[in-house]
């Protein structure tokens, strides 16, 4: 009978796998930096009640897209540090049970903001103007 033989991811391919995390690491970084600015000066602007409740829905939303890419990098890292095929799948399945978890929440939350944005927004609407 043939001996089962494990399959081993070479060293070097996973030192190479981790620099290539890294570096697109440090590029979306670059490029969250770049969109947190551009929403900060679209926030110059005056702002209003309804302006306001929206803005938190925003930066909220960006600060889940922040946390969402720094789990992915995570897990590409510890991809890269794994020595076969059955640490790949137990960490892709924990992966997966912890984000979907976490987009529960982030969704529940978002929806909780876009909901307190749009009563304060039809207050302000429903009020009577002064002249």
């Amino acid at each position: 009978m043939a001996e089962k033989q494990d399959f081993q991811i070479p060293q070097e391919l996973r030192e190479l796998a981790e620099k290539n995390v890294e570096q697109a690491r440090v590029a979306f970084g670059q490029l969250m930096e770049f969109m947190t600015q551009a929403v900060g000066a679209w926030s110059t602007v005056p702002s209003t009640v309804t302006a306001s409740g929206f803005k938190v829905v925003q930066e909220r939303a960006i600060q889940f897209a922040k946390e969402n890419a720094d789990a992915g990098f995570t897990l590409a890292s510890e991809l890269a540090k794994a020595k076969d095929l059955q640490d790949i799948l137990r960490l892709q399945s924990n992966f997966a049970q912890t984000q979907m978890q976490s987009y529960a929440r982030q969704a529940q939350e978002l929806g909780g903001l876009m909901a307190e944005a749009c009563a304060a927004a039809s207050q302000k609407a429903e009020r009577p103007r002064s002249s």
